[in-house]
């Protein structure tokens, strides 16, 4: 078997970087080339087109920023769409609409190709250190094909029926996420305009029994206003805006994260789309995103 790997950005670097270490051979090609290089470093191998790695690779893994950004690389829509897929097992690793993903499935089954649900739970550093929670969707026998593949990348990798139960559960995983580190940016925010010693706030915090791994290192994020992406907030806001819109074809009443929508839509017109989650207390700063 031949691993493509496809998304070198982010969350790809260091998911493809975990693979290359685990022992398992990589073909790799970006649309930006030079991104290629430090798995190059590492031992993988830059192909020159995206046609030549679905024809090497039996296997392709796909981190990519969005669905438009899938389909053009794919070349959903044109003749080479079907050239590229047939015969290939597509790994989905990113976050689309479950709806989209069941699409994507139907038409690389078509096209004579495989697909596959494996998107993770974490941002930059769990990725980093191959910490991530995967969930997988697919038919069986390729979902077995892939399992091994995510044991670098993945502490747990839990299995989620056919296509889009993985991404549909990822969706429910975020809801939690993106809810807790929002409340988090509130408190510090409201903390820190009574004149509270945040610094104080977040020891106290974190040796509590609401502390968790993301709560402290969001937490130091927030205290120090280091909000270097690890999770940026335009990535978070197109999640919110997937969790908003699951709950809604549920008729499930979740005001939470319809809040979240309005305040991640706020930092990022303000400008901060590139920063790290934790950037989302500057809508707070700016009442903006209130109702």
């Amino acid at each position: 078997m031949t691993l493509g790997f496809l998304g070198i950005g982010r969350m790809g670097l260091p998911i493809a970087r975990n693979l290359i270490r685990g022992g398992t051979p990589l073909l790799v090609w970006n649309r930006t080339p030079g991104k290629c290089g430090p798995l190059v470093e590492l031992g993988a191998r830059q192909v020159v087109s995206i046609d030549a790695l679905c024809q090497q690779a039996t296997v392709v893994m796909l981190m990519l920023l969005d669905e438009s950004a899938l389909d053009a690389a794919l070349g959903r829509g044109t003749p080479a769409f079907r050239t590229r897929v047939r015969g290939t097992t597509f790994v989905q690793l990113g976050t689309t609409s479950p709806a989209y993903s069941l699409a994507l499935e139907q038409d690389i089954r078509q096209g004579g190709g495989h697909y596959v649900e494996a998107p993770v739970s974490g941002s930059r550093v769990p990725a980093e250190q191959g910490r991530l929670v995967g969930m997988v969707a697919g038919h069986a026998d390729h979902v077995a094909i892939v399992l091994p593949l995510l044991k670098p990348v993945c502490s747990q990798v839990f299995q989620c029926g056919p296509v889009p139960g993985a991404l549909r559960m990822k969706l429910a995983v975020n809801h939690y996420l993106i809810a807790m580190v929002t409340a988090l940016a509130e408190t510090v925010h409201a903390a820190r305009s009574a004149g509270l010693d945040v610094a104080l706030l977040r020891d106290i915090l974190d040796a509590g029994p609401m502390a968790s791994d993301v709560s402290r290192i969001k937490l130091e994020k927030l205290v120090t206003e280091d909000h270097s992406a690890q999770a940026a907030v335009r990535d978070i806001g197109t999640i919110a805006r997937l969790i908003a819109e699951q709950a809604r074809l549920a008729q499930a009443h979740a005001p939470i994260i319809e809040d979240c929508v309005k305040l991640y839509r706020a930092a990022s017109e303000a400008g901060h789309q590139d920063l790290d989650m934790t950037a989302v207390v500057k809508a707070f700063g700016t009442g903006k995103g209130r109702r």
